[in-house]
C-alpha cells in the first residue's frame, strides 16, 4: 500500500470563521445562519473501532448541504481499499447521520482517467467536498485544480495531494511510519544476532507515491542520522552497519522490487539485512531469499500495511514486524473533516493537528493535515493490536502459520 504519511511540523490552526465562539467553538454554518458546533473533546484520538464518534456529528450533518464524494485509487495496489476503507467509510458516514444519497463512494480502477471523471461526476451531482486517494500525483493535481475551479473543498485521504488553497490531509504520519520501520529494524538486527550488518533498503514507489518518500527519510533519520532518500551506497552509521544500496521500486510493483532485490543478493551476496517500505516488497525479497536458502532470523526484513502475509512472515521469523495504520480510525478522521467542511466549520486544531510539506524534488504547497498514530507490530503486540481489531483474522493466521505458533504468541483462533 503507498501510504504514506507527511513529516509534519506541527502547527497552530486557528479557528477564525466568522461567528465562532471559542469557548463553545460555536461557527455559523454559511448564509443560513445556522448555527453548529464542533463536538467537545473531538480530537485525533477520538476514533474507535465502535465508532462512537461519529454519533456526534449529526447535528453538523443536519446543518451542512450537498453530497460527499469518496474516491479510493485502486483494487490491486493493496486489498485495503476493498475490505477495510470503503465499508469503514461508508460505516462512518451513516454513523453520523448521512443519508446514503448524501454521500457516494467509488473506486478508480487504477486508472487516471476514471479517478478525474468520478471527480467531476461528483461535483456535477452538487458535492461541496471531495475526499479522494490521488493514484499519482498528475492525478492528484487535475482534481485539485478541478475542485478549485467549482468551488469545492478537498482532502486528499492517504496520499498527500501538494495542489489548491482548499486542501486538507488525512493519513497516519508518514514520517512516523518511517521511523518505526527504523527502530523496529535496528532492534531486530541487534535481537537476531547480526554481525556487522550490510543492509539493502528496498523503498517504496518514489517515482509516483511522496509518501514513499516521507517513509524512507523517515526509516534513514533512524538507521543512518540521515532523512534524506536514496542514501549512497557506502553511508555508515555509529553501530557499524554499511549500506550496500537503497533503491526504489517504481509504481510499488512487488514483482519489480523482488527482481531488484535478486539481482542486488547476487551482486553482494554479503548483505545480511534488508530494509523494505512495506509487507509486499518483504514477502517479495522474503521469496527470494528461501529461493537461496536463506531460513528464518538470518537476514532481518521490515514492513507495513500488517496485511496477512506480514503477520505471518513475523510469526515465522522472516520478518521482524509491520506498521499498523488503523483503517477504522482513518476513515473516521475523514468523515469528520468533510462533515465539517461541508458545514463551513473550520476544524479545530485538535483534529487538524499537523501540516504535510511536500518532499524535496515535488512541487507544491503546504497542506494542514491530520496526522494519526501508527504502531509497530511485532509477534509480542500482534494478539491486541490487529488481531484484537479483527483486522486480521486469527483463524486464518493460525491456520497458515499452525496452532503453536499462535498459541506462543497469545493468539487463539
Amino acid at each position: 500500500m503507498r501510504r504514506v504519511s507527511r513529516l509534519g511540523r506541527a502547527r497552530r490552526w486557528a479557528v477564525v470563521v466568522a461567528g465562532i465562539s471559542m469557548a463553545g467553538l460555536t461557527a455559523t454554518n454559511g448564509p443560513a445562519g445556522a448555527s453548529v458546533k464542533v463536538p467537545a473533546g473531538l480530537n485525533i484520538n477520538s476514533f474507535n473501532i465502535n465508532f462512537t464518534a461519529m454519533a456526534k456529528l449529526k447535528p453538523m450533518v443536519k446543518a451542512g448541504k450537498g453530497l460527499v464524494g469518496v474516491i479510493l485509487p485502486d483494487t490491486t495496489s493493496s486489498t485495503r481499499y476493498v475490505n477495510f476503507d470503503a465499508p469503514y467509510l461508508r460505516k462512518a458516514f451513516l454513523k453520523a447521520g448521512y443519508k446514503s444519497s448524501q454521500f457516494k463512494i467509488d473506486n478508480a480502477q487504477g486508472v487516471d482517467a476514471t479517478e478525474l471523471a468520478d471527480a467531476q461526476a461528483d461535483i456535477s451531482l452538487g458535492a461541496k467536498v471531495l475526499v479522494f486517494d490521488p493514484i499519482d500525483s498528475t492525478v492528484g493535481g487535475q482534481v485539485a485544480s478541478y475542485a478549485a475551479a467549482h468551488g469545492v473543498k478537498l482532502i486528499s485521504y492517504d496520499r498527500a495531494t501538494f495542489v489548491g488553497k482548499k486542501t486538507y490531509y488525512v493519513s497516519f504520519n508518514n514520517y512516523k511510519v518511517g521511523q518505526l520501520i527504523g527502530k523496529g529494524f535496528m532492534a531486530c538486527v541487534t535481537s537476531w544476532g547480526i554481525s556487522k550488518p550490510q543492509v539493502f533498503e528496498l523503498s517504496g514507489g518514489e517515482d509516483t507515491d511522496p509518501n514513499a518518500v516521507s517513509f524512507a527519510q523517515g526509516y534513514n533519520s533512524v538507521i543512518w542520522n540521515k532523512a534524506q532518500t536514496p542514501l549512497p551506497a557506502g553511508t555508515t552509521n555509529s553501530k557499524g552497519y554499511t549500506l550496500v544500496g537503497e533503491q526504489i521500486t517504481p509504481g510499488w510493483v512487488n514483482a519489480t522490487g523482488g527482481a531488484i532485490f535478486q539481482q542486488q543478493f547476487t551482486a553482494h551476496p554479503n548483505i545480511n539485512a534488508t530494509v523494505e517500505a512495506n509487507d509486499g516488497l518483504a514477502q517479495a525479497v522474503i521469496t527470494d531469499l528461501k529461493n537461496a536458502g536463506v531460513g528464518p532470523k538470518k537476514i532481518p526484513t521490515t514492513g507495513q500495511d500488517a496485511t496477512l502475509q506480514g503477520m505471518q512472515n513475523i510469526l515465522q521469523n522472516y520478518q521482524c514486524g509491520s506498521v499498523y495504520k488503523p483503517i477504522y480510525m482513518e476513515a473516521q478522521d475523514a468523515v469528520a473533516l468533510a462533515t465539517m467542511l461541508r458545514a463551513n466549520v473550520t476544524p479545530p486544531k485538535a483534529l487538524v493537528n499537523s501540516t504535510t510539506t511536500p518532499p524535496k524534488g515535488v512541487t507544491g504547497n503546504k497542506q494542514p493535515a491530520s496526522l494519526l498514530t501508527p504502531t509497530w507490530v511485532t509477534s509480542a503486540n500482534m494478539a491486541k493490536t490487529v488481531i484484537k481489531d479483527k483486522f486480521i483474522s486469527a483463524s486464518a493466521l493460525c491456520t497458515a502459520v499452525g496452532a503453536s505458533v499462535c498459541t506462543a504468541a497469545g493468539i487463539t483462533p
